[in-house]
């Protein structure tokens, strides 16, 4: 597994998984300010730009991650956090491992499956996948996701270097993705994030999230889309992952 460190002298840890379509950048700027105190980890999930295989399944990439955390991280961390994708593979990560981290942030997460959704994947990717190295089409798609502009370079840098194959793969899978039960067992104090703006199903989601986590917190941020809180508001996303962590 490959990945970006901040931070490495330090001896609590801090893991945060980026959304699809993205890298390690998604959290560039929650892991600067928190570099000073925390050893951050920012790995670049399978089928991504920078990565080193392919995007099989959000449970494999989970499991890529927890045996990182066992083989270097001495099997346990301070806090994982995950976007869209990545934090479906968090919550996948914490079914699988209750007491992998003390505390986790699960931001604009989807555990509704969609199967017409699903179905629709590949003949839209098939038909449109060309276009993605144009950088006007790739503005257009940048624009969509309501991204601070600063990074367009690197969006468009590491979108055109993702294979079609992957990108398929993990967005099939980020749609069809559901909780499994063992996420019920989960020891972790889980903070639960959506945007007022975002898709009835995403708000949904994140009531079921809410409902199957016992130690759990969720927010509703105002005026925010899918994935603006950790990319676009660094200071604040930072704010909210110290308060659960100084309470300790």
């Amino acid at each position: 597994m490959n990945y970006v460190e901040y931070g490495k002298e330090n001896s609590d840890v801090i893991i945060l998984l980026h959304g699809g379509g993205l890298s390690w950048w998604n959290y560039k700027e929650v892991a600067e300010r928190l570099q000073t105190d925390y050893h951050v980890v920012l790995p670049i999930l399978d089928g991504h730009a920078g990565c080193d295989k392919q995007f099989t399944t959000i449970e494999n990439n989970a499991l890529d991650i927890i045996e990182f955390v066992n083989s270097k991280l001495g099997g346990s961390v301070l806090m994982m956090g995950g976007l869209s994708l990545g934090g479906q593979i968090l919550l996948e990560i914490l079914s699988q491992r209750k007491d992998i981290c003390k505390y986790a942030i699960v931001e604009s997460v989807l555990v509704i499956p969609s199967k017409f959704t699903y179905s629709m994947i590949k003949p839209a990717f098939g038909s449109c996948y060309g276009l993605i190295k144009y950088k006007w089409f790739s503005k257009l798609q940048f624009k969509s996701l309501r991204i601070k502009s600063n990074l367009f370079d690197e969006y468009y840098k590491d979108t055109c270097a993702i294979r079609k194959s992957d990108m398929i793969a993990f967005l099939k899978e980020n749609s069809v993705y559901s909780l499994k039960d063992g996420i019920g067992e989960c020891e972790a104090t889980v903070q639960i994030y959506v945007g007022e703006k975002e898709k009835q199903s995403m708000k949904k989601s994140a009531k079921i999230i809410h409902e199957k986590l016992q130690d759990s917190f969720i927010q509703v941020l105002p005026n925010m889309y899918h994935g603006e809180f950790s990319i676009n508001h660094a200071d604040d996303y930072v704010r909210k992952l110290l308060e659960i962590v100084k309470r300790r």
